[in-house]
């Protein structure tokens, strides 16, 4: 079975006359792990990863596998399976063909094509012509290409984007027992919602520079706050103030942080002040996602 190694990038940058896309980017991704690389659209991730498969030219620092830039690996295919962008395949052209084709030129076994096939689910379909593929089905196949190598690191753009639920549910298993096989999963994503319930570690940027990494649970800064409002806000406000209760005024009355609803009720009740709100909120992962990256450049 094969075995990951680590992925390095140390103080990258990248500037493209004077627009720097990444800058001084510094991050381990560690094997037998899924490592989510999460950024709003524009943030510098495909130019990373770029970087990482010898397509772009770092303006300084490293990127490695395992310690080794890709340019200098004596077996690429065999070391890093990769998808940058979405596969585009000959639309009269079979799956099995299509593979067949990579692997004759990379000199693959061609024994690998069935694994590989049967790997991603697609044995039923391997000779039908790509052209009437779904997108989930191309998307599977593009994952059976990075594959055929049994590479010990898979690097996937995107790879969720555009899925039925159906498909994005299969991916997420799938990336799950790809790292439980010892392999290295880096897969990068605009949303946390599509990659959230497979990584074990996240690392985000924005604007091309490192705002967060760490796991899921290091994201997650859960707050409780009580939005509450009452017919005479400012005795509602007083009686807040006075039993020591912190809050901010908002469009829709007082949002009060760090006690139940059932606290700012009891506080209103003892004053005998009439309420016309009194909601419950939670701010969570992707709240919290949304703070480091900025709410407006996700959406």
């Amino acid at each position: 079975m094969p075995q990951g190694v680590p992925i390095e990038f140390t103080g990258v940058t990248k500037r493209f006359d004077q627009v720097a896309a990444v800058t001084d980017l510094s991050f381990t991704v560690e094997p037998g792990r899924v490592t989510g690389f999460l950024g709003p659209n524009g943030a510098g991730k495909t130019t990373t990863l770029r970087m990482l498969l010898g397509l772009v030219r770092p303006t300084s620092g490293t990127a490695t596998i395992g310690g080794v830039p890709y340019a200098h690996l004596p077996s690429p295919l065999t070391t890093v399976g990769a998808a940058l962008e979405a596969a585009s395949f000959h639309p009269g052209r079979s799956a099995r063909n299509h593979l067949l084709v990579y692997a004759h030129a990379a000199r693959i076994d061609t024994s690998r094509v069935n694994a590989v096939l049967k790997k991603v689910g697609l044995t039923d379909y391997a000779d039908r012509r790509v052209g009437g593929y779904s997108l989930g089905m191309r998307q599977r196949l593009g994952l059976a290409f990075t594959l055929l190598g049994d590479p010990g690191v898979l690097v996937l753009d995107e790879p969720i984007n555009g899925l039925d639920p159906e498909g994005i549910k299969w991916i997420r298993g799938f990336l799950r027992e790809l790292a439980d096989e010892g392999r290295t999963v880096l897969v990068s994503s605009h949303l946390l919602s599509e990659v959230q319930q497979s990584v074990d570690e996240v690392v985000i940027i924005a604007k091309g520079e490192l705002v967060h990494r760490g796991t899921l649970a290091s994201l997650d800064t859960s707050t409780i706050t009580v939005l509450v409002d009452a017919p005479d806000r400012a005795a509602l406000g007083s009686a807040l103030e006075a039993a020591g209760l912190a809050f901010t005024t908002v469009s829709g009355g007082l949002l009060v942080s760090g006690v139940e609803a059932t606290d700012v009720g009891h506080v209103a009740f003892v004053a005998g002040i009439e309420l016309s709100a009194l909601h419950r909120q939670r701010s969570g992962l992707e709240e919290s996602f949304l703070a480091l990256v900025g709410a407006g450049d996700s959406l």
